[in-house]
């Protein structure tokens, strides 16, 4: 499946990957040891999480972040 994030909100891609790999906001949490208002709190867009974390949580999730140039119309 390919999901093109810059078409979402930061909050909305978080929640994605993570309903995506089946996990509730506290699992989430504590494999990223976070804690689960962490998450829950980027989710709704009251924080916003780096780049790093982000990386981080795809990885555990098992997603890849792909970077590629926008095809010109």
């Amino acid at each position: 499946m390919n999901f093109i994030a810059n078409k979402y909100q930061a909050n909305e891609v978080l929640k994605f990957i993570r309903q995506n790999a089946n996990l509730t906001q506290e699992e989430l949490a504590k494999k990223i040891n976070k804690s689960k208002n962490w998450v829950k709190n980027n989710e709704q867009g009251i924080n916003r999480y780096f780049f790093e974390d982000l990386i981080k949580i795809a990885d555990l999730c098992n997603i890849d972040i792909i970077i590629q140039k926008r095809k010109e119309k």
